[in-house]
């Protein structure tokens, strides 16, 4: 079973008007819906994260080192929060951090809300993926250097197999992309586009 992962399609990253705005992240978002729409039409799962901030989270800070911190972003309830309408979801089950009974693990559409840019402090993220149990993984999504690259990370270190729809991600720092890159290459990460894998769903 191929699973689409959906990486922090918000409003804030996304366009240029956003409070973390992407570098050339808007010029994805035809990439992005055709994966999203095959997905659905294919009817495959299609599993998003997305930043569920508050002005008192860690990751928030007015002198942020964008390592660890970064300005206010993706706070809740706020435009700069929502998924933009090319990858937004129909009728997701929503995952914030608390463990939720098994029976909410089922559905088409999954919604991993989080504090930090690795989608696994979320604790429903683990038991997802186990129950998913997918042979392969598509990822896509912002920022490559960073959300991206820890879910990625994530998937690698649990022995899933990763796909990496190029053409539907940017990063935020050059240099950090292409150390991302290389450490995925090397661990068998298959770098793929839009095209390419809609053509597999």
């Amino acid at each position: 079973m191929t699973i689409l992962w959906d990486v922090d399609t918000q409003f804030d990253f996304m366009l240029p008007d956003g409070k973390l705005y992407v570098p050339g992240a808007e010029e994805t978002v035809p990439a992005m819906q055709r994966l999203v729409d095959a997905a659905r039409g294919a009817g495959l799962v299609h599993v998003a994260s997305a930043d569920d901030h508050e002005l008192t989270d860690a990751e928030i800070s007015d002198e942020p080192d964008f390592l660890t911190t970064y300005p206010p972003h993706c706070l809740r309830g706020t435009r700069g929060a929502r998924k933009i309408p090319a990858t937004d979801q129909e009728d997701p089950v929503p995952l914030a951090l608390e463990p939720v009974p098994d029976r909410y693990l089922e559905g088409r559409e999954f919604l991993l809300l989080k504090k930090n840019f690795d989608v696994f402090t979320n604790p429903n993220t683990e038991r997802l993926l186990e129950r998913l149990d997918p042979d392969e993984i598509v990822v896509f999504g912002v920022a490559t250097d960073v959300c991206d690259d820890a879910a990625i990370r994530g998937f690698l270190a649990r022995g899933r197999k990763v796909r990496f729809v190029e053409d539907a991600a940017r990063g935020l720092d050059d240099e950090r992309v292409a150390i991302s890159t290389t450490f995925w290459r090397e661990q068998g990460v298959e770098f793929t586009s839009a095209e390419g894998i809609v053509a597999t769903f």
